[in-house]
């Protein structure tokens, strides 16, 4: 539904809704929403042609008009696929429904092929529509000459050019020879967003129907002439090492075909077999000697470390003001520790590559978030020319951060080249969580002065393993509304592999952060969104250094939220958070009902500015899929070490968010007109703290550790 509201300038509000308990697939219709397409048709209209023209890197046509647009990026499960190409044909021109949408590989003909900190779309934006806007141009031109008419006079509509008073007209397959042929030109006009006819109009996923029908899509699919399964013993705990090895038992498995040591410090024993199931029973097989060779971690120990220099003086991030003198002059200071632990990214398709490694070249092909740099290693790794090796895309089965490393790619790489055949590496479940790359385990001290019922000093101190937040985080919100402000990062070095988990760093300090918001709302007796509003009109009346979001925008999407959620007049105990990541800007509600005495996240209202909407059925579901992810970690994500072991290997262990426990979701988009932000993850950080606040509204015990259940007693 299209609801008219007027609000920060913006004339229009769209919103959408799920009931609790469903499985979002993407399908062609928005609940309440006309269906995206008339009716239920195949979605290509015309037959394949036998004749193509390249008119430029993204796009081909064919003699019948049909138009093949690339796809230059990962495909992870953010909608990538269809909103890319969506972009090219709006400025193309062309009827979507003439639209065959194709996986690029990596080449230099496209900017910045990688799936990561949710920036695909806002990266390529420009480019993508310049891409299909020269090739207008150079078909109308074509059409121009074939009239002997200025380019001017003629219009486009549906891949059809028409002469001034349509008295003429040819299609795209008529003029694609001829186009492609012609001079690039220097500059091109781009429409003019008002007269968009397919960004911001609900397409279903391109490969949908591969999807619900099992196709191969996925790099765990992969098939290949002569091809072998590898599977790899990993070393069971970080800081050890291989001493020896017994492979009799694995090589006695039918299928098993080989069995040899590998990777770095040859610390790793590669299985290669005919099958997957030979492969995993023959890794199972082995008997292998470890020993120590760097410390042997354990959480216990990180807890007491991670504390330890939450009191250090560190060099700030970010300094304003005079600090310590603010504290020392506040009429009260609040202080407060979260806790968050390292967790894993459990995609739903385990780490896998395919990898052939001949002579004259090396040939890749799977699920990875960031194939150029990944092709830049592979090369080192083999003392061979980058141009030799190429690197194609599969479509990926979740990602969340943890296919930018590209670890098991070198891995595949490596055993085809000593194994000398077509190898598809394939990681067990277990194999996934203990031999992973990990978010890393984290602490947040705040400390906040109270000056004549205002906030006159903040301090953040951040204490976590191997990586520290980044610029956005510091210069993001209370920065620029505190006079007096200070951001501390302390990192503790540690042999756990750790790196990027679905909107890094903040998925937690949004937690933390909007927690100890609420907190200083209770002691100013406050209203936590009058609060939160009070406190960005500071940052417009009163601004203070340089800040990484727009205080207006911030608070648009808040008075959205609390108005679409009935802020404080709804039949349920509510929590609000706020917050800005991934340059989006997202304000999210939890309602909580009591259901056998037990507190049940009923609803969540999300309200989300990202810039102008290309898909509203992609961004849907991204918007939810993040909620469910945020909420699911929050409550239940918990992972450790004992002696560099870690102390869960599979689901049967590690606690997910189940099918009855997911809320219903209400999403507002704000209308706009600014160029696309991030999707894919900023509603997954400020769905953890909504929670949070609202389950303190209800039990009265504060949250300052994730996961949720079972953290002082307050839930199971």
């Amino acid at each position: 539904m299209i609801i008219k509201i007027k609000h920060n300038r913006r004339s229009f509000i769209r919103s959408s809704a799920i009931a609790g308990g469903g499985l979002l697939l993407g399908f062609n219709s928005m609940v309440g929403c006309k269906p995206a397409e008339d009716k239920v048709v195949d979605r290509i209209k015309k037959e394949i042609p036998n004749e193509w023209f390249e008119i430029n890197a993204f796009l081909k046509i064919g003699e019948n008009g049909l138009v093949t647009i690339q796809s230059p990026n990962p495909e992870i499960g953010q909608g990538i696929k269809t909103a890319m190409p969506m972009i090219v044909a709006e400025e193309l021109d062309v009827d979507w429904l003439d639209v065959v949408v194709e996986q690029a590989p990596l080449s230099a003909d496209f900017d910045r092929q990688v799936a990561g900190g949710s920036q695909s779309i806002r990266s390529s934006w420009d480019g993508l529509r310049m891409a299909g806007a020269t090739a207008r141009t150079m078909l109308v031109a074509a059409a121009a000459a074939a009239w002997e008419v200025d380019p001017s006079t003629c219009s486009v509509e549906k891949g059809i050019v028409y002469n001034s008073d349509k008295t003429q007209s040819i299609g795209y397959g008529d003029l694609a020879k001829k186009a492609s042929t012609m001079t690039v030109p220097t500059e091109v006009k781009l429409k003019d967003v008002s007269e968009f006819t397919i960004i911001g109009k609900g397409k279903r996923n391109v490969d949908i129907d591969k999807l619900i029908t099992g196709q191969p899509l996925f790099g765990i699919d992969t098939q290949r002439e002569g091809m072998k399964i590898a599977c790899a013993v990993r070393p069971p705990a970080f800081g050890q090492k291989l001493k020896s090895f017994d492979d009799s038992a694995a090589k006695a498995v039918t299928g098993v075909e080989q069995v040899f040591q590998f990777g770095e410090n040859n610390n790793k024993i590669a299985i290669v077999a005919t099958n997957t199931w030979a492969a995993m029973k023959g890794a199972k097989a082995i008997k292998a000697e470890w020993v120590k060779d760097t410390k042997a971690e354990s959480t216990a120990d990180h807890e007491k470390e991670l504390l330890a220099l939450l009191e250090k003086k560190g060099e700030p991030k970010r300094e304003d003001g005079d600090v310590d003198k603010a504290f020392k002059e506040a009429d009260e200071v609040v202080e407060a520790i979260y806790s968050a632990p390292f967790l894993p990214h459990n995609c739903m398709e385990p780490m896998n590559f395919f990898a052939h490694v001949t002579a004259d070249k090396v040939e890749t092909y799977g699920p990875i978030q960031t194939p150029k740099r990944t092709a830049s290693r592979i090369a080192k790794l083999l003392g061979r020319p980058e141009e030799e090796v190429t690197v194609g895309m599969s479509r990926m089965g979740g990602g969340f951060g943890r296919r930018l490393y590209g670890d098991f790619a070198l891995e595949a790489v490596e055993i085809s080249d000593k194994a000398k055949a077509p190898i598809k590496v394939v990681y067990s479940r277990e194999d996934d969580m203990t031999a992973g790359i990990y978010r890393p385990a984290v602490k947040y001290k705040f400390k906040a002065g109270i000056k004549d019922g205002q906030i006159s000093a903040y301090e953040l101190t951040e204490a976590s393993v191997n990586s520290g937040m980044w610029g956005m985080q510091v210069n993001a919100f209370p920065a620029g509304a505190t006079p007096n402000y200070r951001v501390t990062s302390n990192q503790l070095k540690s042999n756990i592999t750790t790196g990027a988990w679905r909107a890094p760093i903040s998925n937690f300090l949004a937690i933390a952060e909007q927690s100890f918001v609420d907190t200083l709302a209770e002691k100013l007796g406050k209203d936590e969104v009058a609060f939160r509003l009070e406190w960005f009109q500071r940052a417009i009346d009163k601004p203070v250094g340089k800040v990484e979001y727009v205080p207006e925008q911030a608070m648009a999407v808040i008075k959205l939220a609390a108005e679409k959620s009935d802020w404080g007049k709804a039949n349920a105990t509510q929590g609000m958070c706020a917050y800005y990541s991934h340059n989006t800007y997202v304000a999210e509600v939890a309602d909580l009902i009591e259901v056998n005495g037990q507190p049940k996240i009923d609803k969540i209202t999300c309200a989300i500015d990202c810039g102008i909407l290309v898909n509203p059925l992609g961004a849907l579901n991204q918007v939810e899929g993040g909620i469910i992810d945020g909420i699911g970690h929050a409550m239940y994500g918990d992972f450790g070490f004992t002696d560099g072991k870690p102390n869960k290997k599979n689901f049967d262990q590690y606690r997910l968010i189940r099918h009855n426990e997911v809320p219903k979701v209400e999403t507002y988009f704000v209308e706009s007109t600014n160029s696309p932000t991030g999707l894919g993850e900023p509603t997954l950080p400020p769905a953890g703290g909504a929670v949070a606040n609202a389950l303190y509204k209800m039990t009265g015990k504060k949250l300052k550790a994730i996961p949720f259940v079972g953290e002082e007693g307050v839930l199971g």
